[in-house]
């Protein structure tokens, strides 16, 4: 009888210090992930929005990482890299997954080395330049008269012009694998391209010194696949191919989250 109150002592200072001790364990012992999720961006490309996002968006937000769709100004590549370059300094903490799409990828080909959060890079359909190559060039020229309206903006250099894709030409060459509403409706909502941009060298790529993951859309009317290929090998990145059009990421978004979050489970 006389140990019952021992005992009882012993047992709530046992259940005191495993509080303690739960308290202040890190993260993993408390059940907690041990490194936090990556931020994923999400760089749009030429003739579109960061909207043309939203789909993939969503799904990496029910899978619980953060989503910044940023805005691309399109106006030039070094000035789009330094806007971008400023946009993750300001907007995010910790790891990145930076993901480009199109024209995009060339911005977050010249952005990603500003920053050394940024830890992995996802192309989608999407240009990865080497230094000194343009997107014309990469191209291979090719009649711009016919596939671009052109209009002139006011402010622009010396012979400079927003393009736009011929609102005929948009709907197989951009979205082949889209509803035909959907197409035309994407063709009357394009946002133009200065020529200048697509006429800018780049820079020293991210892709030398980053891993890299790069999703090709073998039906894409835009950017050759084949030239996606040489893109991608080049770089030494994880390639995955997928049936879908240049906005694979409208047609085919689970398989663009797929990719996405391959990159992202690599971050440590």
């Amino acid at each position: 009888m006389t140990n019952r109150p021992l005992r009882r002592r012993g047992a709530v200072i046992a259940l005191a210090a495993l509080a303690l001790f739960t308290l202040a364990a890190p993260a993993s012992a408390a059940g907690r992930p041990d490194h936090p999720k990556p931020t994923i961006v999400l760089v749009h490309g030429a003739w579109a929005d960061a909207s043309s996002w939203s789909d993939v968006t969503g799904r990496l937000q029910r899978l619980g990482y953060t989503v910044l769709a940023a805005p691309n100004p399109l106006r030039g590549l070094g000035g789009d890299a330094a806007y971008l370059s400023a946009f993750l300094a300001q907007r995010t903490d910790g790891p990145v997954v930076l993901v480009g799409h199109s024209y995009g990828g060339a911005v977050v080909t010249n952005a990603a080395g500003t920053d050394p959060d940024v830890k992995a890079l996802v192309y989608v359909d999407a240009f990865a330049p080497d230094e000194g190559e343009t997107i014309l060039g990469l191209q291979g020229g090719g009649d711009p008269s016919a596939l671009f309206d052109v209009v002139a903006y006011p402010g622009a250099p010396a012979g400079d012009v927003d393009l736009y894709i011929k609102p005929a030409v948009f709907p197989q060459a951009f979205a082949g694998d889209l509803p035909a509403a959907t197409a035309v409706r994407l063709a009357a909502e394009q946002r133009p391209i200065a020529l200048s941009a697509l006429q800018e060298p780049s820079g020293p790529p991210a892709w030398k010194k980053l891993p890299s993951w790069y999703l090709i859309g073998t039906k894409d009317g835009i950017l050759p696949p084949s030239l996606q290929a040489t893109m991608a090998n080049r770089a030494h990145s994880h390639v995955t191919k997928v049936a879908a059009s240049h906005l694979s990421m409208l047609s085919r978004p689970q398989a663009v989250v797929d990719v996405i979050v391959a990159a992202a489970k690599s971050v440590r």
